[in-house]
This record gives structure tokens, C-alpha cells and sequence, in this order.
């Protein structure tokens, strides 16, 4: 077999296992191997990043006997990549006959027929999945360091990054492992909101920074020992200057991603309540002054401080949203959130559209709890990075639990309320990996 015939493979390559160099060597016999490497944008619009960097997987599969040359595949489709290089073969497992893949393998045999090409398609390596691989590395858990570093990474490979609100170990494990699948895309949550206005109601206590910072760690320690999606907190205004410093380090100490404070002053006032309570703002200058103080204390350059303005919750301008939002940047905000009550949107849609006019790439935050019915595809179209639904799932719980309760209360037993409201006593035995019935 001539040698100088160009053999195509795609390949993720997060983790090695046999199957793989299997492929590779069989690959091998038919010409010189090109490894399509997908790329972190190309995997995160269809299923969870993996966990080594583009370069470090590169890095790896270079190294490895019968590859000829590495390249990237940038899309999920082998359309573009084929049609470039106009391999002779394309090897792929013989797995892709059925499931949510299967488009792909007709799309592949349309364009080779066109090159004049074949398909081969290697018999699948029993026993070993790289699916199955990945959820026992999962289990494993994850460092703080590698943690911090997947926002960047998201914000990076998505198109839009999709972060719910945590406030307990519970609704960590929700977040972490809920997915469905549309289409040939499997749709998840990419990381998790610790939310001060969750983290106090869950409590009982109001919104006005009333539940300390070491408290709110202290139970947000439950999320991070059961899950590996990175996390970005709510640090409301980040305390005076002096004390900003402090919370920076602790929360990078701890693989935290992100925090987003505000640039208001005095007792915090939950924003939703808008001009009905009164709203502060910090100067820029003062605010600007926090930024820097912030960014000089943190350690790595992954960790990201996000500024939030409040300009359109105080009923001021757009104008003024924007001046403040350019002013936080060069002081070195990581990203801006910009935030509104105003329900149809309007308002969000001119600072983005505006905003990204004159900066194309500092990553811009929104939280649609009022504007709810605007879409993720519509916010990525006026420039947005990461969507935050800020507490539905403790907003969702309440209801259940008191529907619950009342109905214990109506019939005067439980065997209402558990096969309404509740799941069954099994499967919450089996909820937490190591519980026993």
C-alpha cells in the first residue's frame, strides 16, 4: 500500500485508551495519518469541554506512532476538513451507524464519494468508551486550579455560556450532571452562580449582605466537594476597598472562576426593586479604584474580577452604563455585567449593541430574570458570553415544598404529597453516589 496516500481521522483525544491507538494503527496501513484535533469551539457546541487544553491534547497525539500530522477541525462536521485536504480515506469506528452521530457518517460518505475517496470504518473496541472513561474521571473530582481555568475557556469556545444559580451541595449536583439531548447536540449547564440573594433565602434571611463571606464559603465548600464545573460568586459590592483584597485571594484560593461585584455603596438593596428602594452608585473613580485593588491582590491571571453596573437599575442612561462600562475596563475588569428591570430588554439590547461597537472582546454578562423571554441565540446575536439564570432553582423549590406541605395537611396523611410532589424515596437513595439503602 503506497504511503504517500492521505489517510483522514477525527479525533477529540481528552483521554487515551486502547481503541484509539488502535485506530491509529490500523489508520496506519492504508498512508500517512492526519489527526483532525477538535478544537474547544468545535466540541462545546456539542457536549462538555474536555478537560486537557487544544495544545496539551496536540501535544499528546503528535507524539503518538503512525500520526503523520495533527491539524484542527474547527466544526463538529467533517465537511470542511475533508473538502480541504481531500484525504484519500477517512477512518472512523464503526459506532457512528446509530445515535445522535449518524448525520455525520452520511455527510462523510457524500463528500468522499465526491473526492473520489472511501470510507473505512473500524469495528468498535468492546469494553472501553471514552463516554464511560470520562464520567469515572468526573467522579474523581477536580483542583481548584483546573476548575478556574474552564471559564475562560468557555467564554472562548461558545458561542454563549450558560451558568445556573447553586446554593447547596444538592443543586450543585444538578447542575452538574442534568443534560438532554437536542438534536445532535447534547445541552447542559456549563457552570454554576452563587447567588447572595439564594444563599440568603435559603436561610431566611434578607438580601442585604446579612449572611457573612465566611458563612456563604463555608456552605458553598458542599458545591465545590461534588461537582468540577467552574463557579463564578456574587460578591455584591465587594465590601470597602481594604477588605476586597481578601475576598479576591480566598475565592481564587479556591478555584473559583469569577466574582462580579457592583458599583453601588451602602446597605446592599436587592437591584429587582430598582428606584422603588434606593440605589447608590459608587463614583468611577471609587469603583475604578476597587478594580484595581482587586486585580493587584489576585495571584493567577486566570481568575476573572467582572464589574456590574447598575446605571440602567438607578434609571439613568444607557450613556451612562456605557461611560462607566468603558471606564471599568481600563481599570481591568475582566468582563462587565450590565443589568436591568425593565421587562422587554430594550434597554440590554442597545448597551450591548453599543458596547461591542467600540470593544469586541471583553466578555459581557446578563441576568434575563425580568427580560425572560429573550433567547440565548439572541443574546449571543448582540454580542453577550455568559447568561445567567440567577435563582431559579431555589425559586422553583419553594412552591414544591409548600405544595407539599399542604397537602399533607389537606388529607391529613403523606400518600398524596409523595406520588404528587415528591420522588420517589429510591431514588433519592441513589441520588448521592456512595449513599445505601
Amino acid at each position: 500500500m503506497s504511503k504517500n496516500k492521505i489517510v483522514y481521522l477525527g479525533m477529540i483525544a481528552d483521554i487515551m485508551h486502547p481503541g484509539l491507538i488502535n485506530i491509529i494503527a490500523e489508520g496506519a496501513k492504508y498512508g500517512d495519518v492526519i489527526i483532525g484535533l477538535f478544537t474547544d469551539r468545535a466540541i462545546a457546541t456539542h457536549k462538555r469541554l474536555p478537560y486537557l487544553s487544544y495544545d496539551q491534547r496536540k501535544n499528546v497525539v503528535e507524539n503518538i506512532r503512525g500520526v503523520s500530522r495533527v491539524v484542527p477541525q474547527d466544526e463538529w462536521s467533517y465537511v470542511p476538513n475533508l473538502k480541504k485536504y481531500k484525504p484519500d480515506y477517512i477512518i472512523h469506528g464503526d459506532d457512528w451507524k446509530e445515535g445522535p452521530n449518524k448525520y455525520l457518517r452520511e455527510e462523510v460518505f457524500q463528500v468522499m464519494k465526491a473526492l473520489g475517496g472511501e470510507v473505512i470504518e473500524i469495528p468498535y473496541t468492546k469494553g472501553i468508551s471514552s463516554t464511560s472513561l470520562a464520567e469515572e474521571f468526573a467522579k474523581m473530582g477536580t483542583t481548584p486550579q483546573a476548575r478556574m481555568k474552564t471559564l475562560r475557556r468557555l467564554i472562548t469556545a461558545k458561542p454563549i455560556v450558560r451558568i445556573l444559580e447553586s446554593h447547596s451541595g444538592l443543586t450543585g449536583l444538578i447542575i452538574e450532571n442534568t443534560s438532554i439531548q437536542k438534536g445532535n447536540k447534547t445541552l447542559e449547564f456549563d457552570g454554576m452562580w452563587a447567588s447572595s440573594l439564594t444563599d440568603s433565602t435559603s436561610k431566611g434571611k434578607p438580601d442585604i449582605e446579612a449572611v457573612d463571606l465566611t458563612t456563604r464559603l463555608h456552605d458553598l465548600n458542599d458545591t465545590l466537594e461534588v461537582t468540577t464545573k467552574p463557579v463564578i460568586f456574587d460578591g455584591d459590592t465587594g465590601g470597602k476597598p481594604e477588605h476586597f483584597p481578601f475576598m479576591v485571594r480566598t475565592l481564587e484560593r479556591l478555584g473559583i472562576s469569577a466574582v462580579i461585584i457592583e458599583d453601588k455603596v451602602g446597605l446592599k438593596q436587592n437591584s429587582l426593586f430598582g428606584t422603588e428602594a434606593k440605589q447608590t452608585q459608587d463614583t468611577i473613580e471609587g469603583f475604578c479604584d476597587k478594580i484595581r485593588i482587586g486585580k493587584a491582590a489576585q495571584v493567577t491571571q486566570d481568575f476573572m474580577i467582572i464589574a456590574r453596573v447598575e446605571s440602567l437599575i438607578a434609571g439613568k442612561s444607557v450613556e451612562d452604563a456605557l461611560e462607566r462600562a468603558s471606564a471599568y475596563v481600563a481599570a481591568g475588569a475582566d468582563g462587565i455585567m450590565i443589568h436591568s428591570r425593565n421587562k422587554d430588554g430594550e434597554d440590554i439590547k442597545e448597551f450591548c449593541l453599543r458596547f461591542r461597537e467600540k470593544d469586541t472582546h471583553t466578555p459581557i454578562v446578563v441576568v434575563p430574570t425580568t427580560f425572560n423571554h429573550i433567547t440565548e441565540d439572541e443574546f449571543a446575536e448582540w454580542g453577550v458570553n455568559i447568561v445567567i439564570y440567577a435563582n431559579h432553582l431555589l425559586r422553583s423549590a419553594y412552591p414544591a415544598m409548600v405544595h407539599c406541605a399542604e397537602s399533607i395537611l389537606e388529607h391529613g396523611r403523606c400518600k398524596e404529597a409523595s406520588e404528587e410532589y415528591c420522588m420517589p424515596i429510591k431514588e433519592i437513595l441513589t441520588l448521592i453516589p456512595g449513599t445505601k439503602q
